[in-house]
């Protein structure tokens, strides 16, 4: 059975955020702000497992609404399981509201036979490299499976547009920084970098509604 020594710090709850949240005040001012400014972060842990990867599928390129619309739908189907959707015609994926595009990535992603317990103790770089190897499965969603339905404590999302924003306004940069760029910096957050990411992405909601908060 692997350690943390093998995967690194899990997040278990509140107590786990909380100490992180704490060690990046401390090493971080910028953070330290932030903090001041959302006040508690969310846990924000999921399931994980086939079910959790489909909804990331069903969610991406349309509104929040929409998707969790197409995801009831797919339950009352009984269609959120590998099997049935393995079994499952294009039409029958596609009457729920899948695209065509998107019920290929369905299929592709039960059709993967991924070992979703055994994730669980693999180390995140290749977690990460798991999941992106099925169609339909991007970096991105890779890293927020990581982070949120594994508890990774030291994974981060370098490609989200919110967390790049938020970097930019709690640092006051010219610009928003690139992909590259956001993962290099976020480096200097480890090993506590997805309690970076909730911060930012509290930060960001704060910094939307009051436009020039610094």
């Amino acid at each position: 059975m692997a350690s943390e020594t093998d995967i690194g710090r899990v997040i278990r709850g509140d107590g786990c955020v909380a100490e992180g949240a704490a060690w990046l005040a401390q090493a971080h001012p910028e953070m330290g702000h932030a903090l001041s400014q959302v006040g508690p972060l969310p846990l924000r842990l999921r399931p994980d497992g086939f079910a959790q990867l489909l909804s990331a599928i069903v969610s991406q390129q349309v509104s929040v609404a929409s998707a969790n619309a197409i995801w009831k739908r797919l339950q009352e189907a009984r269609l959120t399981g590998p099997r049935k959707i393995k079994w499952a015609t294009e039409e029958e994926l596609r009457a729920v509201g899948l695209s065509r595009q998107k019920a290929r990535y369905a299929k592709a992603l039960a059709d993967a036979r991924i070992d979703y317990v055994g994730l669980r103790t693999t180390p995140t770089e290749e977690v990460i490299q798991t999941l992106v190897q099925v169609q339909g499965i991007g970096v991105w969603t890779a890293e927020i499976y990581a982070m949120f339905s594994l508890g990774r404590a030291d994974v981060f999302a370098p490609g989200d547009l919110a967390l790049q924003e938020a970097a930019r306004i709690l640092y006051d940069l010219p610009k928003r920084s690139s992909e590259r760029e956001l993962r290099q910096m976020a480096e200097d957050w480890s090993p506590w970098r997805s309690v970076a990411a909730r911060i930012l992405w509290s930060y960001y909601r704060v910094a939307k509604d009051r436009e020039g908060i610094r």
